[in-house]
């Protein structure tokens, strides 16, 4: 029940002043409307009226309008939902926003201790595919914004990137391994909620499956290329997260999944809905069981080469109105490459045989640092410089397991691309629609 009394004027002034920061950067998905919902702060047809709006931050000004009308109890309820998923900076905003106004605690509002030390742990004999290491992890911060100046500026070279959700994005997760020899794969369920969360605040709608063989990883891969809701969005996402070898990711009954066979799955063919929009695949699995054991860097310039290829145009004689009826012809064929539009980062370089490194508590390196340079640079840099600022994050971090041969290992991650314009995300800016205002 509800109770008598409304939410404290100290808890509504404090929700107001800070609505801006709010709108920004609170992310409203199905875990935090769900412990709402838990603690009867939210009814069904509320949730569902939240939950329709197409934006991140319509869904944060709907909740912020119902919040102050849900009782006594809606303010901490929030305060704690924040909490649970993970936006402590929000909870403690508000807390310390009522603290100033009005001498006001609550138990059950108090932050935890954020650790300072990782401890060390016990170095592990053998582990066939990815190594667990606990190092230094990224910082989780809200995703920029894009400048409607921005969009303006650079939309007309880029991807068309405007439909609300922007698009699908499918995470296939292999956590635990049954009848054969790969490890369980611990920490691999903080990448998932990293995943989760990172594309559900670049509104995409996420679709997620865990634990699948290999067969039905295929089957869900499939399932998801033939959506009808590819129609109306402007991209699509695929992220893969298992064991692996060169060229293949194991399902949990240790058969292989040829990653060749996916990207065929999203080819112009196979997935004409996709057709010219671009098509994003991010792969954390190993490459092969060898260690990166890193190599002493000597003093010197860097040089990198890549070699251009001019192609030489082909024409034929004839006159000009005869070129004229040929150019009409053509419109009416275009034809595609099998396969284009793609972009891929991998966790580890091909050709290496090398394994991904996994921090137990905070996930594994690939994911954080894509999660870190998505959320900081997404709103002013197309992803082909985001990814190499991936690889520059991971090239410069280092295993840390003292008394094992992982201390101070090494990773190299890389990505492939066929893209054929600029790729940016435009974050949280939409050209054809209005987010409404927090009312004042």
């Amino acid at each position: 029940m509800l109770g008598e009394c409304g939410m404290k004027k100290w808890e509504r002034l404090a929700l107001r002043k800070n609505s801006v920061m709010l709108l920004k950067d609170l992310v409203v998905d199905d875990l935090l409307i769900q412990c709402l919902r838990q603690d009867e702060v939210l009814t069904e047809n509320l949730m569902e009226r939240i939950m329709a709006k197409p934006t991140s931050q319509g869904k944060s000004s709907e909740l912020l309008v119902v919040l102050p009308k849900r009782g006594p109890r809606a303010f901490s309820s929030f305060c704690s939902a924040l909490k649970a998923t993970e936006q402590q900076h929000l909870c403690k905003l508000l807390v310390d926003f009522t603290e100033r106004d009005k001498s006001f605690s609550e138990p059950s509002l108090s932050l935890p201790t954020q650790e300072c030390v990782i401890p060390v742990k016990r170095a592990r004999t053998h582990e066939s595919m990815e190594m667990c290491l606990d190092a230094d992890s990224p910082v989780t911060n809200a995703i920029l914004p894009c400048t409607p100046e921005f969009y303006e500026c650079h939309q007309p070279q880029a991807y068309t990137m405007r439909s609300c959700p922007r698009g699908l994005a499918l995470v296939l997760s292999n956590v635990s391994f049954v009848n054969t020899e790969l490890d369980l794969r611990r920490g691999g369920e903080v990448d998932e909620e990293t995943l989760r969360r990172l594309f559900t605040e670049l509104d995409f709608t996420v679709i997620m499956h865990k634990d699948l063989t290999a067969e039905a990883m295929r089957m869900r891969l499939e399932e998801f290329a033939l959506r009808q809701d590819h129609a109306e969005a402007d991209c699509a996402v695929v992220c893969l997260l298992s064991h692996g070898v060169e060229g293949s990711i194991y399902g949990t009954d240790g058969q292989r999944l040829e990653l060749d066979s996916v990207f065929g799955v999203f080819d112009n063919a196979r997935c004409p809905l996709l057709q010219n929009k671009p098509k994003l695949f991010f792969i954390q699995a190993c490459r092969g069981e060898e260690m990166d054991i890193g190599v002493d860097q000597l003093d010197g310039l860097e040089r990198t080469q890549t070699p251009g290829c001019e192609q030489r145009d082909a024409g034929r004689e004839g006159d000009s109105r005869e070129r004229e009826e040929e150019r009409d012809r053509k419109r009416l064929r275009v034809k595609l490459p099998q396969r284009s539009d793609m972009i891929c980062g991998f966790a580890t370089l091909k050709g290496f045989s090398t394994a991904a490194m996994r921090n137990t508590k905070k996930g594994s390196w690939f994911v954080q640092e894509l999660d870190t340079a998505i959320r900081q640079r997404a709103n002013n840099t197309h992803l082909s410089d985001i990814l190499v600022q991936v690889n520059g994050r991971i090239k410069s971090r280092e295993g840390y397991a003292p008394g094992s041969p992982y201390h101070r290992c090494k990773e190299m991650s890389e990505f492939t691309s066929s893209l054929c314009k600029d790729l940016y995300l435009f974050p949280k800016y939409y050209p054809d629609n209005e987010t409404d205002a927090f009312p004042r």
